[in-house]
């Protein structure tokens, strides 16, 4: 059994000859947007980030092996099945590997792989983080203890809005990850640019970003930093649409006793619904200007070797 990490060309090169690299991870193609839009976003992703001077490397679990670096044809393959391709987070790598299967990597098994391969910048849409309701659930996404055991910076826009995102960034704190929001003082909470939340820590520039991503590194810290970059005001639907949209899902959500994996792909297609597709526009505006921040940091950080 191969337990290396299968990495395509194009990202073997640029590893091998120093240039930037960002991992995407694979479960935004099927578990958080309908097909075609995933495969649409996710090949637009990648162009994106070349524009900005890096290569995509999407990360998922093909037939049993780890990937960084998909082909078109194989993110196809993922696109068309969709929900039936299993969410596999940290704790589910083993299995998919052993029984020969396929996975959709969410952040925490992104950045696993992303770091195994040696990428250190990660984009995607939002983090999991507590779940509403978790002082009773216990619902805690395991993103939260990848961030603090794993070296990878993760672009997104804030915790994901149906999240309690008080809980998840005291829990950050305690697992000791930097929360760094870029040119803003505020949160965002992956719809809206403000979740009501102070940031910890505010960088103005691309440079500065890169900076404290290389001090990580450089003081081999060993565990993750969260940068949030807000949706831009232009694409950030109604926060009290969102809000009430959020709140309908997660009851409905509540009432089918939905637990684990399945809450979050039925609550973003539930809020999608429910707010006539502007969530999900929103989503895709959103995952494009992260792989764009991501792109460009990896860029300083390999002219800063």
């Amino acid at each position: 059994m191969n337990y290396n990490v299968v990495l395509s060309q194009e990202v073997r090169q640029a590893l091998e000859s120093g240039r930037p690299v960002i991992a995407l991870e694979s479960t935004i193609i099927c578990h958080g947007m309908p097909y075609p839009d995933n495969v649409k976003t996710a090949l637009a992703c990648k162009r994106i980030a070349e524009r900005h001077g890096a290569v995509a490397a999407v990360c998922a679990i093909i037939k049993g092996e780890l990937h960084a670096g998909l082909t078109e044809e194989q993110i196809e393959y993922l696109g068309k099945k969709g929900p039936e391709v299993k969410k596999v987070s940290r704790r589910d790598i083993a299995a998919a590997l052993a029984r020969g299967e396929d996975g959709a990597t969410t952040v925490a098994g992104t950045m696993f792989i992303a770091h195994r391969a040696g990428i250190r910048v990660f984009a995607t849409g939002g983090i999991g983080g507590v779940h509403r309701g978790a002082e009773s659930s216990m619902d805690i996404s395991a993103d939260l203890n990848e961030l603090g055991r794993t070296p990878v910076a993760v672009v997104c826009a804030g915790p994901k809005s149906i999240l309690d995102i008080g809980r998840t960034l005291e829990y950050l704190e305690t697992q000791g990850v930097p929360v760094v929001s870029f040119r803003t003082d505020r949160v965002p909470a992956f719809y809206t640019p403000d979740s009501g939340y102070r940031a910890p820590c505010r960088a103005d520039t691309v440079e500065e970003l890169a900076a404290m991503v290389d001090a990580m590194a450089g003081l081999d810290m060993q565990s993750g930093m969260v940068i949030v970059n807000p949706i831009p005001e232009k694409y950030a639907p109604d926060g009290d649409k969102i809000e009430k949209a959020t709140a309908k899902a997660v009851k409905e959500a509540e009432r089918l006793r939905l637990e684990g994996r399945d809450i979050t792909p039925f609550l973003l297609k539930r809020i999608s619904e429910l707010t006539d597709g502007e969530s999900l526009e929103a989503n895709i505006a959103l995952v494009y200007n992260n792989v764009r921040l991501a792109a460009l940091i990896a860029a300083k950080t390999a002219e800063n070797k």
